[in-house]
């Protein structure tokens, strides 16, 4: 079947024969090679459609974007503009590697704007939750080791994604990849974007709060991909797992299957709401992720505040402080000479007894 690209047209379907609608004449094929079989998608800027290639003999699927928007308002407009052309230009560059759909053409046709990328075959992670039910701790593992190099590169070529959720995460059927799609909310971070006030993008339930006040940064994707776990372990919107009276992540009392201390602390790191408490990069995040050494990883542990002290005292110092202790309680003067003497061991005084127990619980001992 053709589909026709005219939204106004009212019967779109044609046979696989025709040049022309047969409806209302407009041409079919976009740029002479793309032909449209139906609608998958559609939002208040545009529409999506499943292609085919009719340029290569295996005439491989592909993706139609058509800018159509329906909203309201010129401002509203030339924002879908400067996005839909946005989406072009970093697909045309992250296009480059394998978990993100490549860019075959943009072009104009009948006064539309439309851009065709790579169909990336498979289900995305919310049609695979809805099917098989929550993660497992071994899945949102593997998850992050996937996803957390792609937007490393991402991040790498100065692009915010902005739109982490699970509708744009596709776990690719041929090699069961994960591919991030939908780069139509991307920002670049280049010269003083980073510090400019933008517009709220994004998925609310996914976002962070700096980049729903406009203000995206880096580690703005490593909350929407943190709070993207909270949703497939607890298949729960995020914001039914966060408890805004106390301004608190309370996920961990929905998990379907338990999860480790160190998987929560990490995942708590990526959510956290203040960015500098946040993971910074990605690589922060895979550091922590796999590091095998210890119980907990080394960018988790607090460190001590300014007002924290470790004393490590030796047993000659603990008894002397001993024997100040008993002084002040007896007034009696204590000669240097019978500190640590054997007597002490052998005392019958009640108060010798106290210190000595005192002493081996100091040292480990009692």
């Amino acid at each position: 079947m053709s589909y026709c690209l005219n939204p106004h047209c009212s019967h779109p379907e044609n046979t696989n024969d025709v040049k022309f609608c047969q409806t209302c004449g407009t041409k079919l094929l976009l740029k002479e090679r793309y032909r449209a079989i139906k609608p998958i998608g559609q939002g208040g800027f545009g529409r999506t459609f499943l292609a085919v290639d009719e340029d290569k003999p295996s005439k491989p699927p592909c993706v139609i974007k058509q800018f159509y928007p329906q909203a309201q308002g010129t401002n509203t407009v030339q924002k879908a503009v400067e996005l839909f052309n946005q989406e072009a230009i970093q697909l045309d560059e992250l296009g480059q590697h394998p978990q993100i759909p490549s860019l075959l053409a943009y072009c104009n046709q009948d006064d539309r704007q439309y851009l065709v990328q790579e169909f990336i075959d498979g289900l995305n992670l919310y049609q695979e939750l809805q099917q098989n039910g929550a993660f497992n701790e071994t899945q949102i593992r593997q998850l992050l080791n996937d996803l957390l190099p792609v937007l490393h590169f991402c991040h790498e070529k100065q692009v915010i994604h902005r739109d982490i959720k699970p509708e744009n995460i596709i776990r690719r059927q041929s090699d069961r990849k994960l591919v991030i799609v939908d780069f139509g909310a991307a920002k670049s971070a280049t010269g003083t974007a980073l510090n400019k006030t933008g517009t709220s993008i994004g998925s609310p339930e996914y976002v962070a709060p700096e980049q729903m006040r406009g203000k995206a940064l880096f580690a703005s994707d490593i909350y929407s991909l943190g709070a993207t776990c909270i949703n497939l372990l607890t298949v729960r919107s995020p914001f039914d797992s966060y408890d805004t009276h106390n301004a608190t992540w309370i996920w961990q009392q929905y998990l379907k299957t338990p999860v480790s201390k160190e998987l929560s602390l990490i995942i708590d790191k990526m959510v956290e709401s203040v960015p500098s408490h946040r993971y910074k990069t990605v690589d922060q995040v895979l550091k922590d992720l796999n590091y095998q050494q210890s119980s907990v990883p080394p960018t988790l542990i607090t460190p001590l505040t300014s007002q924290a002290t470790v004393v490590i005292k030796t047993s000659t110092q603990i008894e002397k402080e001993l024997q100040e202790m008993k002084t002040q309680f007896t007034g009696a003067k204590v000669p240097p000479q019978n500190v640590n003497s054997q007597s002490q061991s052998t005392s019958n005084d009640p108060i010798d007894k106290e210190l000595e127990e005192m002493k081996a619980k100091f040292l480990g001992n009692g």
